[in-house]
């Protein structure tokens, strides 16, 4: 299974067309045909449902086309990174989730891009299980963990500022109306949460038993699509203070008390050497500490 290979079938998964897809590469139809068909041969499966204009991925052919970024991303970062030791230059790969709180990370890469007119920044937005698996795979250099983790892998830094915990609701929803939110206020209410914060200890210590009488209807990832419901009504979020803009809004943030909060913390992969520009940015971001 040669990396070329794969870097032609991403490109036919995206243009959902050979015809295209060769034009693209350079190539002629035959012979990216031929490429597939051998591939799908050497690998015993079928990549694609073809039809008469566009081609549809099996199965398999979407577990292969996650793959096959992955891998052509992680060929890719280590050719620059190869290329790039004597000279501060290539991509500076970092996950984060949502918070306003990793802005002191933000603003010394910044200052890099800024410095160094050859740094590439890459900002990955994913969970904590989406963080450690590409920490972990070598396809990111650092990632930015909400909350309480095991980081027993992975060497860290503590983020200075911390998240706070309320919930997103409606303004003429009567919770509204209160000021600071205990666990009794949430009884019986629609709530929307993300899975890692209804699995959090810290979140559970607040709610004690009430939180088996909490009434979870779902789950987000990214605060904006959860946004988008609360803004029906239909429910309210548990999520972090200022993720969203709510300014001249019909929307309303209202903190937790006792006060919730999450630490935020920076890891990066203790068995994988640094590329020289995500060393740079360490060095920079633990003077400004």
């Amino acid at each position: 299974m040669e990396v070329r290979v794969l870097r032609y079938f991403i490109e036919v998964v995206q243009e959902r067309n050979i015809s295209n897809a060769a034009k693209r590469l350079h190539i002629s139809q035959p012979t990216l045909s031929r490429q597939l068909m051998d591939l799908e041969k050497e690998l015993g499966i079928t990549l694609f449902e073809r039809g008469h204009r566009q081609i549809k991925l099996t199965q398999e052919g979407y577990y292969l086309y996650e793959r096959a970024q992955e891998i052509t991303g992680l060929v890719d970062k280590t050719e620059t990174d190869l290329q790039s030791q004597k000279i501060i230059s290539g991509t500076l790969e970092i996950g984060a989730g949502e918070s306003t709180a990793i802005q002191p990370v933000m603003t010394v890469i910044g200052t890099l891009l800024k410095e160094y007119p050859d740094i590439k920044i890459n900002l990955v937005s994913g969970d904590s299980d989406l963080i450690y698996q590409r920490l972990n795979n070598g396809t990111l250099d650092f990632g930015i963990i909400m909350g309480p983790e095991k980081l027993l892998n992975y060497h860290s830094i503590s983020l200075p500022q911390k998240n706070i915990w309320g919930i997103l609701v409606r303004k003429d929803q009567p919770i509204a109306e209160k000021e600071k939110i205990t666990p009794q206020d949430l009884i019986g209410l629609p709530l929307l949460t993300s899975a890692q914060s209804k699995q959090q200890d810290v979140f559970r210590s607040w709610a004690g038993s009430l939180i088996d009488q909490f009434n979870f209807i779902g789950q987000y990832n990214l605060i904006f699509y959860a946004r988008l419901l609360v803004e029906t009504g239909a429910c309210v979020a548990l999520t972090y203070q200022n993720l969203i803009n709510i300014t001249g809004t019909d929307l309303a943030f209202r903190p937790l008390t006792p006060t919730v909060t999450d630490q935020n913390n920076l890891i990066w992969n203790k068995n994988r050497q640094l590329s020289n520009v995500a060393q740079v940015f360490l060095n920079r971001l633990t003077e400004v500490q």
